[in-house]
Protein backbone atom coordinates (compact mmCIF):
# COMPACT_ATOMS: atom_id res chain seq x y z
CA UNK A 1 0.00 0.00 0.00
CA UNK A 2 1.68 3.07 -0.86
CA UNK A 3 1.82 6.10 1.40
CA UNK A 4 -0.19 9.21 0.35
CA UNK A 5 1.56 13.00 0.49
CA UNK A 6 0.81 14.31 3.79
CA UNK A 7 -0.34 17.68 4.04
CA UNK A 8 1.93 19.90 6.38
CA UNK A 9 -0.97 21.30 7.79
CA UNK A 10 -2.21 17.58 8.88
CA UNK A 11 1.24 16.93 9.80
CA UNK A 12 1.75 19.24 12.53
CA UNK A 13 -1.48 18.20 14.55
CA UNK A 14 0.39 15.18 15.95
CA UNK A 15 3.78 16.22 17.72
CA UNK A 16 4.37 13.88 20.51
CA UNK A 17 5.80 15.12 23.94
CA UNK A 18 9.41 14.61 23.52
CA UNK A 19 11.56 11.63 25.82
CA UNK A 20 12.61 14.02 28.59
CA UNK A 21 11.14 12.32 31.52
CA UNK A 22 12.85 10.08 32.71
CA UNK A 23 10.99 7.39 34.55
CA UNK A 24 8.19 4.92 33.31
CA UNK A 25 5.21 6.48 31.37
CA UNK A 26 2.63 7.38 34.07
CA UNK A 27 -0.08 7.07 31.45
CA UNK A 28 0.92 3.35 30.70
CA UNK A 29 -1.21 0.48 32.02
CA UNK A 30 1.81 -1.37 32.38
CA UNK A 31 3.87 0.77 34.59
CA UNK A 32 4.29 -1.11 37.71
CA UNK A 33 3.12 -4.40 36.50
CA UNK A 34 5.84 -6.66 37.54
CA UNK A 35 6.84 -9.34 35.26
CA UNK A 36 9.45 -12.58 36.22
CA UNK A 37 11.20 -13.07 33.26
CA UNK A 38 12.86 -16.44 33.06
CA UNK A 39 13.07 -16.46 29.52
CA UNK A 40 16.73 -16.07 27.51
CA UNK A 41 18.21 -15.34 24.01
CA UNK A 42 15.84 -13.73 21.69
CA UNK A 43 12.21 -14.03 21.54
CA UNK A 44 10.96 -13.74 25.49
CA UNK A 45 13.75 -11.07 26.07
CA UNK A 46 12.30 -9.13 22.73
CA UNK A 47 8.87 -9.48 24.22
CA UNK A 48 9.68 -8.59 27.53
CA UNK A 49 12.12 -5.65 26.63
CA UNK A 50 8.44 -4.02 24.73
CA UNK A 51 6.87 -4.65 28.45
CA UNK A 52 9.78 -2.92 29.99
CA UNK A 53 10.06 0.09 27.47
CA UNK A 54 6.40 1.06 27.93
CA UNK A 55 6.41 0.62 31.96
CA UNK A 56 6.50 -2.71 33.03
CA UNK A 57 9.11 -3.90 35.80
CA UNK A 58 10.55 -6.47 34.31
CA UNK A 59 12.83 -8.53 36.58
CA UNK A 60 15.04 -10.95 34.63
CA UNK A 61 15.97 -14.33 36.70
CA UNK A 62 19.20 -15.75 35.68
CA UNK A 63 21.11 -18.40 36.84
CA UNK A 64 24.09 -17.13 38.88
CA UNK A 65 26.83 -19.40 36.43
CA UNK A 66 26.94 -17.30 33.60
CA UNK A 67 22.95 -15.86 33.14
CA UNK A 68 21.57 -15.28 29.99
CA UNK A 69 23.55 -16.99 27.15
CA UNK A 70 22.91 -13.93 25.34
CA UNK A 71 25.24 -11.92 27.60
CA UNK A 72 28.32 -13.38 25.14
CA UNK A 73 26.69 -10.68 22.68
CA UNK A 74 26.90 -7.59 24.47
CA UNK A 75 25.27 -5.17 21.88
CA UNK A 76 22.29 -7.24 21.73
CA UNK A 77 21.75 -8.24 25.39
CA UNK A 78 22.08 -4.22 25.83
CA UNK A 79 19.04 -3.86 23.27
CA UNK A 80 16.90 -6.63 24.52
CA UNK A 81 17.44 -6.12 27.90
CA UNK A 82 17.19 -2.27 28.79
CA UNK A 83 15.14 -0.78 31.55
CA UNK A 84 15.18 -4.26 33.29
CA UNK A 85 16.39 -5.60 36.91
CA UNK A 86 18.52 -8.89 37.47
CA UNK A 87 18.31 -11.32 39.95
CA UNK A 88 20.25 -14.51 40.07
CA UNK A 89 18.77 -17.26 41.36
CA UNK A 90 19.03 -20.95 41.01
CA UNK A 91 15.36 -22.93 40.54
CA UNK A 92 17.32 -26.33 40.80
CA UNK A 93 17.91 -24.95 44.15
CA UNK A 94 15.18 -25.73 47.07
CA UNK A 95 15.85 -22.63 48.67
CA UNK A 96 16.16 -20.30 45.75
CA UNK A 97 13.07 -22.21 44.35
CA UNK A 98 11.12 -21.34 47.38
CA UNK A 99 12.75 -17.83 47.12
CA UNK A 100 10.97 -17.15 43.46
CA UNK A 101 8.11 -18.46 44.47
CA UNK A 102 7.91 -15.91 46.87
CA UNK A 103 9.03 -13.38 44.29
CA UNK A 104 5.82 -15.15 42.09
CA UNK A 105 3.94 -13.44 45.20
CA UNK A 106 4.83 -10.19 44.46
CA UNK A 107 4.71 -10.51 40.89
CA UNK A 108 2.07 -10.07 37.64
CA UNK A 109 3.65 -12.24 35.34
CA UNK A 110 6.44 -14.95 34.65
CA UNK A 111 7.93 -15.74 31.18
CA UNK A 112 9.59 -18.99 30.57
CA UNK A 113 11.20 -20.60 27.07
CA UNK A 114 11.95 -23.76 28.22
CA UNK A 115 10.48 -26.35 26.40
CA UNK A 116 7.28 -28.07 27.51
CA UNK A 117 7.63 -29.63 30.91
CA UNK A 118 11.18 -28.16 32.00
CA UNK A 119 9.13 -25.82 34.24
CA UNK A 120 6.89 -29.11 35.76
CA UNK A 121 10.18 -30.85 36.38
CA UNK A 122 11.42 -27.92 37.91
CA UNK A 123 8.52 -27.91 41.00
CA UNK A 124 7.02 -24.71 39.34
CA UNK A 125 4.23 -25.84 37.12
CA UNK A 126 1.25 -23.63 36.67
CA UNK A 127 -0.63 -24.60 39.42
CA UNK A 128 2.17 -24.27 42.50
CA UNK A 129 2.61 -20.73 40.19
CA UNK A 130 -1.19 -19.81 40.96
CA UNK A 131 -1.22 -21.38 44.34
CA UNK A 132 1.26 -18.86 45.04
CA UNK A 133 -0.51 -15.95 42.94
CA UNK A 134 -2.98 -15.96 40.50
CA UNK A 135 -0.48 -14.68 38.19
CA UNK A 136 -0.80 -15.17 34.33
CA UNK A 137 1.91 -17.31 32.59
CA UNK A 138 3.22 -16.79 29.29
CA UNK A 139 4.89 -20.15 28.12
CA UNK A 140 6.75 -19.11 24.82
CA UNK A 141 8.13 -22.15 23.07
CA UNK A 142 9.02 -23.44 19.46
CA UNK A 143 5.62 -25.53 18.82
CA UNK A 144 3.47 -25.17 21.83
CA UNK A 145 3.00 -26.66 24.81
CA UNK A 146 0.62 -29.47 22.96
CA UNK A 147 0.95 -31.66 19.93
CA UNK A 148 3.01 -34.14 17.89
CA UNK A 149 5.98 -31.60 17.82
CA UNK A 150 6.22 -30.34 21.02
CA UNK A 151 8.80 -31.35 22.60
CA UNK A 152 11.01 -31.64 19.11
CA UNK A 153 14.44 -28.99 19.18
CA UNK A 154 14.17 -26.54 16.65
CA UNK A 155 15.39 -23.24 16.22
CA UNK A 156 13.80 -20.07 14.20
CA UNK A 157 14.99 -21.30 10.72
CA UNK A 158 12.67 -24.85 11.59
CA UNK A 159 10.07 -22.87 12.69
CA UNK A 160 10.12 -20.49 9.84
CA UNK A 161 10.00 -23.46 7.18
CA UNK A 162 6.71 -25.11 9.02
CA UNK A 163 5.03 -21.80 8.96
CA UNK A 164 4.47 -21.39 5.10
CA UNK A 165 7.00 -18.65 4.47
CA UNK A 166 8.58 -20.55 1.83
CA UNK A 167 5.20 -20.96 0.24
CA UNK A 168 5.00 -17.63 -0.95
CA UNK A 169 7.08 -16.56 -3.91
CA UNK A 170 7.84 -12.33 -4.23
CA UNK A 171 10.33 -12.57 -7.07
CA UNK A 172 9.45 -13.22 -10.81
CA UNK A 173 12.39 -16.38 -10.55
CA UNK A 174 10.68 -17.55 -7.51
CA UNK A 175 13.49 -17.73 -5.38
CA UNK A 176 12.88 -17.50 -1.90
CA UNK A 177 15.61 -17.06 0.44
CA UNK A 178 15.85 -16.96 4.78
CA UNK A 179 16.06 -13.22 5.56
CA UNK A 180 18.92 -12.65 7.92
CA UNK A 181 16.34 -11.22 10.34
CA UNK A 182 14.93 -13.20 12.71
CA UNK A 183 11.86 -12.89 11.59
CA UNK A 184 10.08 -16.23 12.96
CA UNK A 185 11.25 -15.13 16.88
CA UNK A 186 10.11 -11.53 16.08
CA UNK A 187 6.93 -12.50 15.30
CA UNK A 188 6.53 -14.82 18.50
CA UNK A 189 8.41 -12.48 20.97
CA UNK A 190 5.54 -9.69 19.31
CA UNK A 191 2.42 -11.82 20.02
CA UNK A 192 3.63 -13.03 23.32
CA UNK A 193 3.81 -9.14 24.46
CA UNK A 194 0.51 -8.39 22.83
CA UNK A 195 -1.15 -11.45 24.84
CA UNK A 196 0.82 -10.41 27.87
CA UNK A 197 -0.67 -7.20 27.70
CA UNK A 198 -4.42 -8.27 26.95
CA UNK A 199 -4.41 -11.59 29.95
CA UNK A 200 -2.88 -8.49 32.58
CA UNK A 201 -5.47 -6.20 32.00
CA UNK A 202 -7.90 -8.86 32.03
CA UNK A 203 -5.97 -10.30 35.14
CA UNK A 204 -6.32 -6.52 36.41
CA UNK A 205 -10.11 -6.25 35.86
CA UNK A 206 -11.07 -10.46 37.10
CA UNK A 207 -8.53 -11.25 39.43
CA UNK A 208 -7.85 -14.07 38.24
CA UNK A 209 -4.78 -14.58 35.53
CA UNK A 210 -4.16 -17.86 33.02
CA UNK A 211 -1.66 -20.13 31.26
CA UNK A 212 -0.93 -18.28 27.57
CA UNK A 213 0.87 -20.56 24.97
CA UNK A 214 2.41 -19.21 22.62
CA UNK A 215 4.13 -20.95 19.73
CA UNK A 216 6.59 -19.20 17.29
CA UNK A 217 5.69 -21.57 14.91
CA UNK A 218 2.57 -20.77 15.10
CA UNK A 219 2.92 -16.93 15.23
CA UNK A 220 4.88 -16.81 12.03
CA UNK A 221 2.30 -19.14 10.58
CA UNK A 222 -0.06 -16.35 11.54
CA UNK A 223 1.09 -14.20 8.97
CA UNK A 224 2.34 -15.95 6.08
CA UNK A 225 -0.89 -18.10 6.07
CA UNK A 226 -2.70 -14.72 5.18
CA UNK A 227 -1.03 -15.13 2.00
CA UNK A 228 0.18 -18.50 1.64
CA UNK A 229 -3.46 -20.54 1.88
CA UNK A 230 -5.17 -18.59 -0.60
CA UNK A 231 -2.67 -20.56 -3.04
CA UNK A 232 -3.72 -23.98 -2.03
CA UNK A 233 -5.75 -24.03 -4.99
CA UNK A 234 -4.61 -21.62 -7.31
CA UNK A 235 -2.06 -23.62 -9.26
CA UNK A 236 1.64 -21.98 -10.39
CA UNK A 237 1.99 -19.99 -7.39
CA UNK A 238 4.75 -17.60 -9.70
CA UNK A 239 0.88 -16.66 -11.53
CA UNK A 240 -0.39 -15.01 -8.78
CA UNK A 241 -0.75 -11.59 -7.96
CA UNK A 242 1.76 -11.85 -5.41
CA UNK A 243 4.32 -11.25 -7.96
CA UNK A 244 4.60 -8.28 -9.96
CA UNK A 245 7.09 -7.20 -12.17
CA UNK A 246 6.65 -3.34 -11.38
CA UNK A 247 6.70 -3.88 -7.45
CA UNK A 248 10.42 -4.89 -6.78
CA UNK A 249 14.11 -3.86 -6.25
CA UNK A 250 16.06 -2.35 -9.74
CA UNK A 251 19.80 -1.78 -9.81
CA UNK A 252 21.17 1.89 -11.06
CA UNK A 253 23.51 2.40 -13.72
CA UNK A 254 26.71 3.05 -10.64
CA UNK A 255 25.50 -0.03 -9.10
CA UNK A 256 23.33 1.25 -5.84
CA UNK A 257 19.62 -0.54 -5.20
CA UNK A 258 16.59 1.50 -5.23
CA UNK A 259 12.74 -0.49 -4.43
CA UNK A 260 9.97 0.88 -6.79
CA UNK A 261 6.08 -0.22 -5.51
CA UNK A 262 3.63 0.92 -8.23
CA UNK A 263 1.33 -1.07 -7.34
CA UNK A 264 -2.07 1.54 -7.42
CA UNK A 265 -2.31 2.49 -11.57
CA UNK A 266 -2.43 6.23 -11.20
CA UNK A 267 1.41 5.44 -10.01
CA UNK A 268 1.98 3.68 -12.86
CA UNK A 269 0.29 5.88 -15.01
CA UNK A 270 2.00 8.95 -13.84
CA UNK A 271 5.36 7.03 -13.92
CA UNK A 272 5.39 6.06 -17.58
CA UNK A 273 3.63 9.33 -18.48
CA UNK A 274 6.74 11.27 -17.07
CA UNK A 275 9.39 8.73 -18.36
CA UNK A 276 8.01 8.15 -21.68
CA UNK A 277 9.52 10.73 -24.09
CA UNK A 278 13.03 9.05 -22.71
CA UNK A 279 12.07 5.62 -22.35
CA UNK A 280 9.95 4.75 -25.27
CA UNK A 281 9.40 1.04 -24.19
CA UNK A 282 7.14 2.69 -21.24
CA UNK A 283 4.95 5.03 -23.60
CA UNK A 284 2.43 2.78 -24.10
CA UNK A 285 -1.26 2.01 -22.11
CA UNK A 286 -0.59 -1.10 -22.53
CA UNK A 287 0.25 -1.82 -18.82
CA UNK A 288 -1.97 0.82 -17.32
CA UNK A 289 -4.32 -1.57 -14.87
CA UNK A 290 -2.81 -3.67 -12.33
CA UNK A 291 -4.20 -7.15 -13.68
CA UNK A 292 -2.60 -6.14 -17.16
CA UNK A 293 1.37 -5.19 -15.65
CA UNK A 294 1.03 -8.76 -13.44
CA UNK A 295 0.35 -11.08 -16.34
CA UNK A 296 2.95 -9.43 -18.51
CA UNK A 297 5.04 -9.08 -15.30
CA UNK A 298 8.15 -10.65 -17.19
CA UNK A 299 8.00 -7.90 -19.51
CA UNK A 300 7.31 -5.52 -17.00
CA UNK A 301 10.38 -6.23 -15.30
CA UNK A 302 12.50 -6.57 -17.83
CA UNK A 303 11.36 -3.01 -19.35
CA UNK A 304 12.34 -1.34 -16.23
CA UNK A 305 15.20 -3.06 -15.39
CA UNK A 306 16.81 -1.68 -18.57
CA UNK A 307 15.05 1.85 -17.62
CA UNK A 308 16.92 1.80 -14.27
CA UNK A 309 20.26 1.11 -15.36
CA UNK A 310 20.89 4.26 -17.72
CA UNK A 311 21.02 6.26 -14.89
CA UNK A 312 22.59 6.53 -11.64
CA UNK A 313 21.14 6.93 -8.15
CA UNK A 314 21.49 10.19 -7.72
CA UNK A 315 19.37 11.02 -10.85
CA UNK A 316 16.67 8.36 -10.35
CA UNK A 317 16.53 9.80 -7.02
CA UNK A 318 15.99 13.30 -7.66
CA UNK A 319 13.45 11.99 -10.70
CA UNK A 320 11.15 9.39 -8.73
CA UNK A 321 10.99 12.19 -5.78
CA UNK A 322 9.92 14.63 -8.46
CA UNK A 323 7.04 13.09 -10.02
CA UNK A 324 5.73 11.38 -6.91
CA UNK A 325 6.63 7.64 -6.94
CA UNK A 326 6.52 5.26 -4.31
CA UNK A 327 10.12 4.15 -4.29
CA UNK A 328 12.83 4.12 -1.67
CA UNK A 329 16.40 3.87 -1.30
CA UNK A 330 17.49 -0.10 -0.18
CA UNK A 331 20.14 0.03 2.34
CA UNK A 332 22.50 -2.70 2.03
CA UNK A 333 24.99 -1.56 5.16
CA UNK A 334 24.16 -0.50 8.68
CA UNK A 335 25.33 2.75 8.87
CA UNK A 336 22.78 3.76 5.86
CA UNK A 337 20.26 3.38 8.71
CA UNK A 338 22.11 5.94 11.16
CA UNK A 339 22.42 8.28 8.31
CA UNK A 340 18.73 8.38 6.45
CA UNK A 341 17.52 11.97 7.34
CA UNK A 342 14.30 10.59 7.58
CA UNK A 343 15.12 8.19 10.21
CA UNK A 344 17.03 10.94 11.69
CA UNK A 345 14.63 13.40 11.90
CA UNK A 346 12.40 10.54 13.74
CA UNK A 347 14.80 9.81 16.50
CA UNK A 348 14.71 6.22 15.48
CA UNK A 349 18.21 5.84 16.76
CA UNK A 350 20.03 6.43 20.10
CA UNK A 351 23.76 5.93 21.53
CA UNK A 352 21.94 6.70 24.82
CA UNK A 353 24.09 2.90 26.42
CA UNK A 354 25.80 -0.34 25.76
CA UNK A 355 28.36 -1.05 22.79
CA UNK A 356 25.99 0.03 19.60
CA UNK A 357 22.90 2.37 18.98
CA UNK A 358 19.67 0.93 19.67
CA UNK A 359 16.21 1.54 18.13
CA UNK A 360 13.36 3.49 20.65
CA UNK A 361 10.57 1.84 21.50
CA UNK A 362 9.04 1.96 17.52
CA UNK A 363 6.06 3.65 18.20
CA UNK A 364 5.78 7.36 19.05
CA UNK A 365 3.17 8.19 21.73
CA UNK A 366 1.72 11.76 22.01
CA UNK A 367 2.05 11.46 25.72
CA UNK A 368 5.49 10.72 25.64
CA UNK A 369 8.19 8.12 25.83
CA UNK A 370 11.65 7.68 27.38
CA UNK A 371 12.76 4.41 26.22
CA UNK A 372 16.52 4.36 27.42
CA UNK A 373 15.89 4.89 31.02
CA UNK A 374 18.17 2.52 32.15
CA UNK A 375 20.89 0.21 30.47
CA UNK A 376 20.93 -3.72 30.89
CA UNK A 377 21.63 -5.09 34.10
CA UNK A 378 24.62 -6.39 35.39
CA UNK A 379 24.15 -10.16 36.08
CA UNK A 380 22.28 -10.17 39.52
CA UNK A 381 22.93 -6.51 40.07
CA UNK A 382 19.52 -6.16 42.23
CA UNK A 383 18.88 -9.67 43.88
CA UNK A 384 19.14 -7.50 47.08
CA UNK A 385 17.18 -4.75 46.03
CA UNK A 386 14.67 -7.22 44.94
CA UNK A 387 14.84 -9.95 47.45
CA UNK A 388 15.31 -6.97 50.04
CA UNK A 389 11.90 -5.73 49.45
CA UNK A 390 9.88 -9.29 49.93
CA UNK A 391 7.12 -9.05 52.78
CA UNK A 392 9.21 -11.44 55.72
CA UNK A 393 6.73 -14.10 55.38
CA UNK A 394 7.79 -17.51 53.28
CA UNK A 395 6.00 -19.28 50.39
CA UNK A 396 6.75 -22.89 50.84
CA UNK A 397 8.40 -24.37 47.27
CA UNK A 398 5.75 -27.21 46.32
CA UNK A 399 6.89 -30.70 46.52
CA UNK A 400 7.96 -32.05 43.16
CA UNK A 401 10.43 -34.41 42.06
CA UNK A 402 14.21 -33.59 42.14
CA UNK A 403 14.61 -31.39 38.68
CA UNK A 404 17.26 -32.46 36.18
CA UNK A 405 21.25 -31.82 36.78
CA UNK A 406 20.74 -29.00 33.87
CA UNK A 407 18.37 -26.86 32.32
CA UNK A 408 17.04 -27.60 28.78
CA UNK A 409 17.25 -24.41 26.39
CA UNK A 410 13.92 -23.37 24.74
CA UNK A 411 15.05 -25.39 21.67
Amino acid sequence: MAVEKQDPETAEQFEPVSDAHGGPPDWSFLTGKRVLDLSRLLPGPYATSMLADVGADVIKIEEPDGGDPARAAPALFEALNRNKRSVTLDLRDDTHRAEFLRLVGTADAVVESFRPGVLDRLGLSYPVLREANPIVLCSLSGYGQTGPYANKPGHELNFLGLSGFFAVPGRIDGEITRPGVRVGDMAGAMQAAFALTVALAGAAATGQGQHIDVSLTESIAGWCALFALPLADAGDPLKSGLVQGDNDVFRTADGRLLSLATFEDKFWRELRTALGAEFPGLDTDAYDRRPARTAAKEKVRDLLTAVFATHDYAWWERTLTEIGAPWAPVFTEAQQLLDDPHLTARNLFSRASGPAPQTRFPVRFGSGLNTFRTPAPELGAHTREVMGAMPAAPITAASAPRPPARRQSRT
